[in-house]
């Protein structure tokens, strides 16, 4: 089972851990447990899910981004089994959203640098796919305030995420190790940029700007590996 916690470059902020062990082991194999079915998502990708939600300029309700994450609603044993999983889930949205009000960056589940067995390439695509899924859950209002900005802090994710693999420019960005890596290491400080984005207000113009159109790619969505 992955850990909540990344390294961190020395000017990254300390920040508590999301969930205690005994509490992630227990998101995890509710996670992974066969009854949800291979579309699933795990921990890794669902972090990344939630994360964006707490990015997300628009508060969206929790009956639609469980249904999104699951694909429906997902099977409990009872309703206390219900309240402890949506409650950990939240705990983690809440945990991101705290951190990023703070100004400080919020651990990921991963290193920036690659192993040779591309377990940690794999995480991190799960990652940014969860992530990119939040994105696309109120795509509007993400795209709302200088969207051609926000596409522009959006490139890394989409481009790590697998996603967008049949676009080329996009692909490109992450062929290599080495590129796939910087890319993964400005994960944290790109997530901060798009959170304050959202909630600082912009400096008055100073003249007239023009306006610039944004195009998405296709649209999928990360699975349990």
């Amino acid at each position: 089972m992955p850990e909540l916690s990344s390294e961190r470059p020395d000017d990254a902020v300390e920040s508590q851990p999301p969930l205690d062990d005994g509490a992630l082991a227990r998101l995890d194999d509710y996670l992974n447990a066969e009854r949800l079915g291979e579309e699933a998502p795990d921990v890794i990708s669902a972090h990344g899910y939630l994360v964006a939600l707490a990015v997300s300029p628009r508060d969206i309700a929790p009956e639609q981004w469980i249904a999104e994450l699951f694909e429906g609603e997902p099977p409990f044993d009872d309703t206390a089994e219900r309240d402890e999983i949506l409650g950990l889930l939240e705990a983690l949205k809440a945990n991101a959203a705290s951190i990023l009000e703070r100004g400080h960056w919020v651990e990921l589940p991963f290193d920036a640098e690659l192993d040779e067995a591309g377990e940690m390439a794999a995480a991190i695509e799960d990652w940014c796919a969860g992530f990119m899924q939040g994105v696309f859950l109120d795509e509007a209002a993400w795209f709302s305030q200088d969207e051609s900005h926000v596409a522009a802090l959006l490139l890394p994710f989409m481009a790590l995420s697998g996603l967008f693999d049949d676009e080329p420019e996009i692909a490109e960005m992450a062929t290599e190790d080495a590129q796939f890596a910087a890319l993964a290491g400005q994960l944290p400080e790109l997530t901060l940029d798009l959170y304050l984005h959202f909630r600082v207000p912009p400096e008055p113009p100073k003249g007239k700007g023009k306006s610039t159109a944004r195009t998405s790619g296709g649209r999928k969505r990360g699975r349990k590996r």
